[in-house]
């Protein structure tokens, strides 16, 4: 609706415009303050020219006001042009607001935790962010890959293949074991150790040479638990890529840092120039025993996303990961790529309350808060909403309970009720949307109008949220709208009225952005509650 309206202004002004939606619609849908940046060119005051400007839209079917304010000017939709927007969206169902295919591809990264252990809840921001990132942008006609990098290289590898041995031979076969410092925990651990003795026997539980190789083996056991968690959430990848397999690139990838003059060797350890572009200090990637640190699989693995061809890649990454930023970019223009290409989204820490009170951690979950806990015990459409709250480089803290509420203080609940009600009244007044689909809107109040106005503002709601990468405004969206469907229902007879079908059409387009906008957050809305 935005794209339309700005067009048509565009077309009839001569110039670019920018529309800004007044916060107090009675003074009109948009407003542009167009005279304000004409006044110099034209060296007349601003109201002059807005009002000289309005003129032009006297015979516009689009809007039925036009007119200057202070130099603004704003810009009052016709009932016949939001007719013809609704007749065209409820007709389109589930693709309303759906934009045509766009030529850029995009490369999304996000979750990326070690396979050493089932989901914590401070995964599931970046899950959830990066999941509905990708529903939207697909929506708009994106061509988006979702991807997780498995991190199945390193010392926590050896640690895993430690802790699934110390626990089995705990659990299992009750010995007396003693436990290094760090280590994994988890009742996950004595699930898979049953697999382990029997893939490789009691003895290698023993043998710390074979520790290792167990790792190996339980990491595909673990990624079935991370992958079925997140499938409980909606969440699904298109590729995953191993951290392991792509070491075998390291000779390729050193050699076009090499003649690119990137790197040099200080200690017996090779170091990348990363102070050349902006980082703090330089980083080393092949440690003094010529094994390659985590920054040079990251290098290989962001060589292999650009080798690729994505027009851009986006990475969702822990709050703790900021520092990490710098010398990854350096990496990547070392490798004679462009880094502006690469965006990094930083996920911030989650607080659990429940009852007001920290939420304490089970026994099956070790030292964390297990995502499929959660996911469990509120519902992945609240989980998935309540996370998508706030934007995700700010910190978030929710209360279980709350979530839980079958009232208005629990938005998931406040949201669902809203299209629960509007299909009660259509069965109150005993009629279809068949029904009513051809009604007009020629008499139709102008909180009816209002109500329209607010639920065609989906689509320009989806494009900003996916520009900016923040999803929250969707979320602000269905909670505002949910609240003025109520307060519509609350103000106005529907059933048995002389507007009942033009009240009834208008409820339907608020059911449908309802619909849609929850479903992009990875939600079905609810039909009866």
């Amino acid at each position: 609706m935005q794209n339309l309206v700005k067009e048509y202004i565009e077309s009839i002004l001569e110039t670019s415009v920018v529309l800004e939606k007044p916060k107090d619609v009675s003074f009109g849908h948009y407003a542009t303050p167009v005279a304000f940046s004409l006044a110099k060119e034209l060296r007349k005051s601003p109201m002059i020219i807005a009002n000289d400007l309005a003129l032009k839209f006297e015979n516009s079917t689009m809007f039925e006001k036009v007119e200057a304010v202070k130099g603004f000017i704003n810009f009052k939709l016709s009932a016949s042009f939001l007719q013809e927007l609704v007749d065209t969206s409820l007709k389109s169902g589930n693709e309303f607001a759906k934009e045509e295919t766009k030529k850029e591809k995009i490369l999304l990264e996000y979750v990326s935790a070690n396979p050493t252990g089932p989901l914590h809840i401070g995964h599931a921001r970046g899950a959830i962010q990066g999941d509905t990132i990708a529903r939207v942008g697909r929506h708009l006609g994106f061509d988006i890959t979702t991807e997780y990098y498995v991190n199945d290289a390193g010392s926590q590898m050896d640690m895993l293949g430690l802790s699934i041995a110390l626990a089995a031979r705990e659990f299992i076969f009750k010995e007396e074991v003693q436990y290094p410092e760090t280590y994994y925990r988890g009742e996950y651990l004595e699930e898979i150790a049953p697999a382990v003795i029997e893939k490789f026997g009691a003895d290698a539980l023993r043998d710390e040479s074979r520790y290792k190789e167990i790792a190996f083996f339980a990491k595909d056991l673990v990624m079935d638990i991370i992958t079925s968690d997140l499938k409980d959430l909606g969440i699904e990848f298109d590729t995953f890529v191993s951290e392991k397999s792509l070491y075998s690139s390291w000779d390729e990838t050193r050699k076009v840092l090499e003649n690119n003059d990137s790197l040099y060797t200080k200690d017996e350890k090779v170091w990348i120039r990363s102070t050349n572009i902006g980082d703090d200090v330089d980083r080393v990637v092949v440690r003094d025993n010529g094994v390659p640190t985590y920054l040079a699989g990251d290098i290989i693995y962001h060589k292999n996303k650009y080798d690729r061809g994505f027009d851009e890649y986006i990475n969702i990454w822990g709050a703790d990961h900021h520092g990490y930023i710098k010398r990854v970019k350096a990496a990547i223009e070392f490798l004679g790529n462009d880094s502006s290409k690469l965006e990094v989204l930083l996920s911030q820490m989650v607080s659990l309350l429940k009852g007001g009170e920290p939420y304490k951690m089970s026994k099956r979950a070790g030292n964390v808060i297990l995502m499929s806990d959660i996911t469990k015990e509120i519902g992945s459409d609240a989980l998935r909403f309540v996370f998508l709250t706030k934007k995700s480089d700010t910190h978030l803290e929710f209360d279980l309970d709350r979530l839980t509420n079958q009232d208005s203080s629990n938005p998931i609940f406040y949201i669902n009720y809203a299209h629960a009600r509007i299909n009660q009244v259509f069965k109150k007044a005993e009629l279809t949307f068949d029904d009513i689909k051809d009604e007009s809107f020629e008499n139709l109040n102008q909180d009816g109008l209002n109500l329209i106005y607010e639920s065609l503002l989906l689509g320009s709601v989806l494009n900003e949220a996916f520009a900016k990468r923040e999803m929250q405004k969707v979320t602000e969206y269905l909670t505002s709208l949910a609240a003025s469907v109520h307060k519509f229902y609350n103000d106005h007879k529907v059933v048995g009225s002389a507007e009942q079908n033009m009240y009834l059409k208008a409820l339907s387009m608020s059911a449908l952005s309802i619909r849609v906008g929850l479903d992009l957050l990875g939600i079905k809305a609810k039909d009866k509650m």
